[in-house]
């Protein structure tokens, strides 16, 4: 039987539940960003950056984990990830008083390392995604450990839901938000939980060009997956979609474009020129395609950027912005 969106209801009552144990984020004006843009054009930054473990992968995990049973939970967690949301995972586990053995590459940043231990997470290293999830799931079946997914399933919908319903109650006339996508946990969320707020709200959702998987997804009108990934936004970097995610994004979502890693770059450039703010590739995404592909597009327009995580250390991201620097001239700035 097919699994219904979670309600405002079910996403207010989440929220509520959820309170103690995450941030409600700031909604900031961006106007140093505005500038160069068409008149009349307003950008918000939603700084979920801000937020518990640093990203709003806090959200989905919390809400996931408050759904098992005590049994369940009592069991221990276990989570596959490039670094947000294994983080997630082990501060979920030490908010529910459970513990936490999550796995990820080998090459993930030693900084969301070392954030997972410092919540108390154990954490294996595995040489790639895919063994990674092999790894889940033997300790899943071995150990009997929860395993709680990235992305996928109304835990995870619910959770980011309540990031949606705090954007429309923060700044209830918005034209639009752009929200990054991986697996689609966070846009499909969002996008479910402001439409049933305010249908008017467009909804556009930005994917880098080496990990487009929900594009191809939606081009073929089922999930599909990618070969490899092949972008600095390792934390978009989902290697294929799933059903509950691509149905929430694919009936909610209005708009869709994408975003190569030379604009990714330039726009973590501009974030901490002008904004003074420094984050991930990813967080990134949104702004890239606001001063790129969307330029004309939300011309005179209200618009929220979703800024959504910032766990990156100070030396990748000088490395990163460096490189960046050539394409601040670029496509990636200009109309």
């Amino acid at each position: 039987m097919e699994e219904i969106p979670p309600n405002l209801e079910i996403i207010r009552r989440v929220a509520a539940e959820l309170a103690p144990a995450v941030v409600r984020t700031p909604l900031l004006r961006c106007a140093e960003l505005e500038i160069g843009l068409s008149p009349g054009t307003r950008l918000w930054g939603k700084c979920e950056f801000l937020q518990k473990t640093g990203t709003f992968k806090a959200r989905g995990a919390l809400a996931s984990v408050a759904a098992l049973a005590p049994a369940e939970r009592a069991g221990g967690l276990t989570a596959v990830s490039a670094g947000n949301h294994a983080i997630a995972t082990s501060y979920a586990a030490s908010v529910f008083g459970t513990t936490a053995k999550v796995v990820m590459p080998e090459n993930a940043y030693p900084c969301r390392i070392e954030a997972c231990r410092r919540h108390g997470g154990e954490v294996i290293l595995a040489a790639d995604v895919h063994e990674a999830f092999a790894i889940a799931e033997a300790i899943r079946r071995d150990e009997g450990r929860q395993f709680i997914h990235p992305f996928e399933g109304p835990g995870v919908a619910a959770g980011t839901g309540t990031l949606g319903l705090e954007l429309c109650e923060q700044q209830p006339d918005l034209d639009a938000i752009v929200v990054a996508v991986g697996g689609g946990g966070l846009l499909g969320g969002v996008a479910n939980a402001v439409k049933q707020v305010d249908p008017r709200i467009e909804i556009i959702g930005v994917e880098p060009e080496g990990a487009d998987s929900m594009h191809r997804s939606l081009a073929q009108g089922a999930p599909a997956s990618i070969d490899a990934v092949s972008t600095i936004a390792d934390s978009l970097g989902a290697p294929y979609a799933l059903p509950y995610s691509f149905k929430l994004c694919r009936d909610n979502v209005d708009r869709w474009c994408r975003v190569d890693d030379d604009s990714l770059k330039a726009a973590m450039r501009e974030l901490f020129q002008r904004q003074r703010i420094a984050v991930e590739p990813a967080c990134a995404a949104t702004t890239a395609a606001a001063l790129g592909p969307l330029r004309r597009h939300l011309a005179g327009k209200n618009v929220a950027l979703l800024f959504c995580g910032s766990n990156i250390d100070w030396k990748t991201f000088r490395s990163l912005v460096n490189a960046g620097a050539a394409a601040t001239a670029g496509a990636g700035t200009n109309p």
